[in-house]
């Protein structure tokens, strides 16, 4: 007997094998987007790590460069304390300011954050010796417990710090160099080592040395 003319479409199989295909390639191109704004992402959370170390450490080194030199007076006790003070957990550091020397002084604390985070505190200007000895005590009060707000930042996710001091032709850690003298140990360095361990997690990590070395060093202007 002749068979009937076939009609014209797609079988149920034909159609099943195409929806397969179909999701296939629409879970491919999920994954691809997916992996594609995963990366944009992580560029972008790396590129922000990076852009705010960077201004961390250059607002690290406008602070040491700014740094207010006391005037020595004839047989006064040396002054470098007022200028840059290191315990081992905040270095304070009287400054002057960047665009106007005489619009005051400010005093500005760099430490580590229980939590982690490397803060940076500043005062407001100071016009005198006691808004500075007020400024000088608020900073050393602040590292008690460093947070962040209207006067502190934060910096960078840190799991260590400490600071040596280039004074006589070497570095050395300020806090244990008895054999330099007295005298010695008062004066302010040439020159401020800063070790720091990024934590990991972020843009960046591992350890970090940065050299910071006196402007009038060596006769410089």
């Amino acid at each position: 007997m002749p068979r009937p003319p076939r009609q014209p479409g797609f079988t149920l199989i034909e159609v099943l094998v195409a929806l397969a295909i179909l999701s296939v390639m629409a879970v491919l191109t999920w994954r691809g987007i997916d992996g594609m704004a995963r990366a944009q992402q992580a560029t972008q959370r790396y590129t922000d790590d990076v852009l705010a170390l960077q201004a961390g450490l250059a607002q690290w080194r406008a602070d040491l460069d700014a740094m207010m030199v006391w005037p020595a007076a004839q047989g006064a006790p040396p002054t470098a304390q007022r200028s840059l003070a290191w315990d081992g957990r905040v270095l304070r550091i009287t400054r002057t300011a960047a665009d106007d020397p005489a619009a005051g002084l400010r005093v500005v604390a760099w430490t580590r954050a229980g939590g982690g985070q490397w803060l940076r505190w500043q005062s407001a200007p100071v016009l005198s010796q006691a808004a500075w000895l007020a400024a000088w005590e608020a900073a050393a009060g602040w590292a008690q417990a460093p947070a962040p707000g209207a006067q502190a930042v934060a910096i960078a996710a840190v799991l260590d710090w400490q600071l040596h001091y280039f004074r006589a032709n070497a570095w050395t850690n300020p806090l244990s160099s008895p054999s330099e003298g007295a005298a010695n140990t008062q004066a302010l360095p040439d020159g401020v080592r800063l070790l720091i361990t990024l934590a990991p997690g972020h843009g960046l990590s591992g350890p970090l040395a940065i050299d910071w070395i006196r402007p009038d060093f060596g006769g410089g202007q």
